[in-house]
């Protein structure tokens, strides 16, 4: 069954369900997606403390000479109280004692032995970091679904939590059919090609933060591939690329037919990339790519990677796209969404020079794409276009149109 582009975002976002969970140390935590709230266990900072080095004085002390106390640094204890015409020494970090109404950087103030001399119209408050001024006891730090990056564990571990509840990872199995088809550590003959969509898919699906497994390169017979079938549906999602056209030698689809392969789409309306195949075998989903490189690649940029990001259980799983000017005019053949890869200098998008569905050297170059609508023939310089990176994950809560049309 062809369906559209977005008719295949909304079979693939209806039949997968987030996988179970576990519980990790934070050290350990990094890129998975928390399946629990957290919220705050108390007041950062938990007391009031110097923002600066300096001096802890009484506002009512202001231009007169004080005496100079003692010293206090971050860490210590102190249980003593400021009084009018004394000055503590302070230290950043350090807590604030008892009666100190404000803070006098070290630079602001004239030392005279066991004296100071300080400045005019101090400020209630000054340089004095509260508790709580950060984050309040009980405020809702972090919510479910959200994917763990270094700053949110630094909320965590600002709170004394050292384990979270977490989705597991994405486990990911793939292989490619072909009789022309070699590994890059194998030798190939003057008639075969070296397998680069088996390398390129499992490098992006562990960028994506998925455990990958790879089964190996399939010959192109029924038998072989239900080998390498079987070997994969332990885990939950399967990745092929190759076999699913209408050659004499594209068994692909019929070898997954003999385990109940359930298919929910097998032509997309897009080019390339129009036999791309998904479905699922019991619990484990199938995803079939097409064996030229690019369009593989770039199919999985847009089907492959929804797939991962709703199995890894983040709220923020649709393609998010990026709003930019095309650099120069592009014009195509008109009839069929097109995946157009190119190059985005932060302002604008390039389309690459020479590029066609088996080719791999396009990939390389590029850093993302665009898909035009059907409709587009010519897209002037300047145009806007929405692109979607290939090199980072810039994804929303709700479904964004990724489609470029004639402005």
């Amino acid at each position: 069954m062809e369906v559209t582009v977005e008719k295949a975002f909304e079979l693939i976002y209806t039949n997968i369900k987030p996988k179970t969970v576990k519980i990790l140390p934070i050290e350990e935590a990094l890129g998975s997606v928390l399946a629990e709230s957290i919220k705050a266990t108390h007041n950062l900072p938990p007391f009031d403390n110097s923002a600066m080095d300096g001096y802890a004085v009484k506002v009512e002390d202001s231009d007169t000479r004080v005496k100079i106390m003692c010293t206090i640094f971050a860490g210590d204890n102190f249980k003593g109280e400021l009084h009018p015409g004394e000055a503590i020494k302070i230290m950043t970090g350090a807590k604030i004692p008892l009666g100190t109404q404000c803070i006098v950087p070290i630079e602001d103030v004239v030392v005279e032995e066991s004296h100071l001399q300080l400045p005019k119209n101090l400020v209630m408050s000054k340089h004095i970091r509260l508790a709580g001024e950060d984050i309040k006891k009980e405020t809702l730090l972090l919510h479910a679904g959200e994917r763990l990056n270094a700053h949110k564990i630094t909320l965590l571990s600002s709170q004394g939590i050292s384990h979270v509840k977490v989705y597991k990872r994405p486990r990911v199995a793939l292989f490619a059919s072909g009789n022309e088809l070699k590994m890059h550590f194998e030798q190939v003959e003057s008639h075969q090609l070296y397998n680069t969509n088996t390398p390129t898919l499992l490098a992006r699906a562990k960028e994506l933060g998925c455990e990958v497994e790879f089964i190996g390169t399939a010959k192109d017979t029924l038998e072989d591939i239900q080998k390498h079938i079987a070997s994969a549906l332990e885990c939950d999602l399967v990745i092929t690329s190759g076999g699913v056209s209408v050659g004499d030698a594209d068994f692909t689809k019929e070898a997954f037919g003999a385990f109940g392969y359930k298919i929910l789409f097998d032509k997309i309306s897009i080019k390339p990339g129009k036999p791309t195949t998904f479905g699922k075998v019991g619990e484990t989903l199938v995803l079939n790519l097409p064996g030229n490189p690019m369009a593989a690649a770039l199919n999985f940029e847009l089907f492959g990677s929804s797939i991962i990001h709703a199995l890894s259980g983040t709220k923020e799983k649709f393609l998010n796209p990026i709003h930019a000017k095309l650099k120069k005019e592009y014009r195509q053949r008109a009839g069929r969404r097109s995946l157009v890869p190119g190059y985005y200098d932060g302002e604008f998008f390039e389309v690459i020079e020479h590029f066609a569905p088996g080719m791999i050297s396009p990939l390389a170059v590029a850093n993302s794409f665009i898909m035009l609508d059907e409709s587009v023939e010519v897209l002037p310089a300047n145009a806007e276009v929405k692109l979607l990176s290939t090199e980072f994950t810039f994804v929303s809560k709700t479904h964004r149109s990724l489609l470029t049309s004639a402005n």
